[in-house]
């Protein structure tokens, strides 16, 4: 009697192993497929989203440029997972984040939807790549947005004009670099206002040295075919931003710098700021000289020494530029960088934190 009830115990405990044993795989297989294991798994305003997955509206394109987002497009282009991007605005209801871009609001192209009713616990963006003088007045949007998106380092979603990405394997250098290059200095400009600090210095830096100048100010435009090719027969461009702001460091040192081979002279932010995002000894900023004259007297001794010119160009054979110019990739990061966020937050005053130095 006493065996059969050992028996029959060993039998109990062989059948809820087994049950243990399936349980936990399916409890596996379940949180695999589900996505349990991300960590962008996230808390709004106290509440747990637990499957990880976001939804972000933008209410209006920027500079009416809109882009195609049937899909996954998140995923499909730019391997960004549990990200769902729409410009339907029927989808206001339900979307965690809905961003609004700055330049259509201050210029009373669009509104903002305060008349509707907003669902508990949605998060609403404010986004610009313009420098604060170019932002127009913010205070009428105190106490409305909870998330900066911005070229700013410090902003909450930081979407840069470019940066370094580590090459898969190293990269020789050419023997010369200065092959095909046959002017000094080159600056491509457009928007030319006499009031604009980068004017001063060209004006000064020209007087020593000779500034070969393109774009729509000069009459000589460049097709974008011809933008890169050109300048990669200068020695040095000009990557003069338009305005000296924190962080504000746009394509002019990410492409027309670095893409088309020419060591950038750069004003702007400062040479911290520059530090912080651009490979060492790869720029040369113009606060580093006590005068313009002594820049320019650099830049010439400079480029008739190879050797000292090559070493501008040593962070290409480990780094690689990325450029942002697609507005949907853009928006994607959201996802990419919503762990880190802060959830219970508003900017009482969006103006002060646009223009903190």
């Amino acid at each position: 009697m006493d065996e059969v009830k050992n028996q029959g115990s060993d039998n109990v405990k062989r059948f809820l192993k087994k049950f243990f044993i399936i349980c936990t795989l399916l409890t596996t297989l379940l949180y695999v497929y589900h996505g349990w294991w991300r960590s962008d798994s996230y808390t709004t305003f106290g509440h747990v989203k637990n499957n990880g997955s976001l939804t972000i509206l933008l209410w209006h394109w920027p500079f009416v440029q809109s882009y195609v987002l049937e899909g996954d497009v998140c995923w499909d282009l730019f391997h960004i997972p549990h990200c769902k991007l729409v410009d339907d605005r029927s989808y206001f209801s339900s979307a965690d984040i809905v961003v609004f871009h700055n330049r259509e609001l201050i210029q009373g192209r669009q509104k903002l939807p305060t008349d509707l009713l907003r669902p508990e616990g949605q998060r609403w963006a404010w986004m610009s790549l313009e420098s604060p003088a170019h932002n127009g007045n913010l205070k009428p949007f105190a106490n409305i947005f909870n998330m900066t998106i911005s070229y700013r380092r410090d902003a909450d979603v930081t979407i840069p004009y470019g940066e370094l990405l580590p090459k898969e394997e190293e990269t020789p250098l050419p023997e010369d670099i200065t092959v095909n290059k046959s002017s000094l200095v080159c600056w491509v400009v457009s928007n030319y206002m006499r009031h604009h600090k980068r004017t001063q210095v060209y004006k000064e830096l020209s007087a020593v040295v000779p500034v070969q100048v393109y774009g729509r100010w000069t009459g000589k435009p460049l097709s974008s075919s011809d933008l890169l090719p050109t300048i990669s027969r200068c020695f040095f461009y000009l990557a003069f931003e338009n305005s000296l702001a924190k962080d504000y460091i746009t394509e002019k040192l990410w492409k027309n710098s670095y893409e088309a081979g020419a060591v950038p002279v750069v004003l702007g932010p400062s040479i911290q700021d520059y530090k912080a995002v651009a490979p060492p000894h790869s720029f040369i900023h113009v606060n580093e000289f006590a005068s313009v004259r002594e820049l320019g007297e650099y830049l010439q001794e400079l480029a008739k020494d190879k050797k000292r010119y090559a070493e501008y160009f040593n962070w290409k054979q480990w780094w690689k530029v990325k450029l942002y110019v697609d507005w949907r990739e853009r928006l994607c990061n959201i996802c990419s960088q919503n762990s880190t966020l802060q959830y219970k937050k508003t900017y009482s005053d969006l103006e002060a934190w646009d223009k903190k130095v």
